[in-house]
């Protein structure tokens, strides 16, 4: 994803520019919902993955890298 989120006062917000999802090229909403999806899934699968050890498991390292692939996901379902 290209997407950069801009802090401010308010709350981030993501641009990705030259996707051909949709006539303007730009997308605001797909990135913006990804990006917190994978903050939200951060705090919750990195530390469960952590703290029950599964860190050295397949299913553990898949629970690591969920937020990101969701993430991904995300971002692409939503053309605008």
């Amino acid at each position: 994803m290209s997407g950069l989120p801009i802090p401010g006062f308010g709350p981030p917000i993501c641009f990705q520019c030259g996707t051909d999802q949709n006539p303007c090229h730009c997308k605001v909403i797909g990135p913006t919902l990804g990006f917190f999806s994978t903050v939200v899934l951060a705090i919750v699968c990195w530390p469960a993955s952590l703290f029950c050890g599964c860190g050295m498991t397949e299913t553990g390292k898949k629970m690591l890298g969920a937020p990101v692939q969701l993430s991904g996901k995300i971002n692409n379902a939503i053309p605008i």
